[in-house]
């Protein structure tokens, strides 16, 4: 394939965080830069060239459907839901030759929608939802690093029905067996995928310039949750009922968190 969405992007933000470092290097460590540069026999030319580069970084996309292409020619695939697939086809993986398998349009696990996770705050949420609602109806979850992304951004956009459905399946993968090979092993993936999509998705967490954050949702087949995180010295333990959310600091020096839109001192 060619321009892969994911790919360009994680390469242009590779290029734009080396830069930064070299820059911020530069004017705060003189001297041990000059001596590194010299060692890597760096030339300002190229990191010119890493700017270059970045500026004209390509991001195929579709502009009638408001999307990113998940690459070069993706639409020129017959588009099949999901749940249109018979389910004895299932898993797709051990059922289709790859050369089918490559040559449809289902996704063995999140790409533009990784992406948008891992660059949230780059995004509008009419762009999440256009992207979420486009891919998820063509991703097959044949992998186990797939579901829990998933749930995290079904949770911000409101959609709970879907983010509970997708956390059961990262956290049942082997316990239901979804993809039928838990015989080759427990997939330790999918465990650190149950503990983000609660933490992350149903608890909302994030970490935006430096501070922390939490946007709970309680799934209706819950009287409610629990859990703890250690940030930065601080153990704190949020509790997420019918009707609020609790944040209690357990241990270390005061801290300023949003929860579910409002500041809080907690000391």
């Amino acid at each position: 394939m060619n321009n892969n969405w994911y790919t360009n992007y994680i390469a242009r933000w590779t290029l734009q965080y080396t830069v930064s470092l070299i820059d911020n290097f530069r004017k705060t460590e003189v001297e041990k830069w000059e001596d590194l540069e010299r060692k890597l026999g760096l030339e300002n030319r190229e990191v010119k060239k890493w700017r270059d580069i970045e500026k004209k970084m390509y991001f195929p996309q579709d502009k009638f459907r408001g999307i990113f292409l998940q690459q070069d020619g993706f639409l020129d695939k017959e588009i099949i839901p999901v749940k249109k697939l018979p389910r004895h086809e299932r898993p797709l993986n051990q059922k289709w030759s790859w050369d089918r398998i490559l040559r449809s349009c289902y996704i063995k696990q999140a790409d533009v929608l990784q992406g948008i996770y891992l660059f949230e705050g780059e995004f509008d949420k009419t762009a999440i939802k256009r992207n979420f609602d486009f891919y998820e109806q063509l991703t097959v979850h044949e992998s186990s690093l797939s579901p829990c992304v998933h749930v995290i951004l079904a949770c911000s956009l409101g959609y709970k029905g879907k983010a509970y459905e997708l956390y059961l399946r990262t956290s049942r993968l082997d316990l239901d067996n979804y993809n039928r090979d838990t015989e080759d092993g427990c997939h330790i993936t999918s465990m650190a995928g149950a503990w983000m999509s609660v933490i992350k998705g149903f608890g909302g967490m994030r970490v935006a310039n430096g501070s922390l954050f939490f946007n709970a949702v309680k799934p209706k087949q819950w009287e409610g949750f629990s859990f703890r995180v250690n940030f930065r010295g601080r153990v704190l333990k949020v509790e997420v009922a019918k009707k609020k959310t609790t944040v209690t600091k357990e241990s270390g020096d005061k801290i300023a968190v949003s929860v579910n839109g409002k500041w809080v001192t907690l000391f």
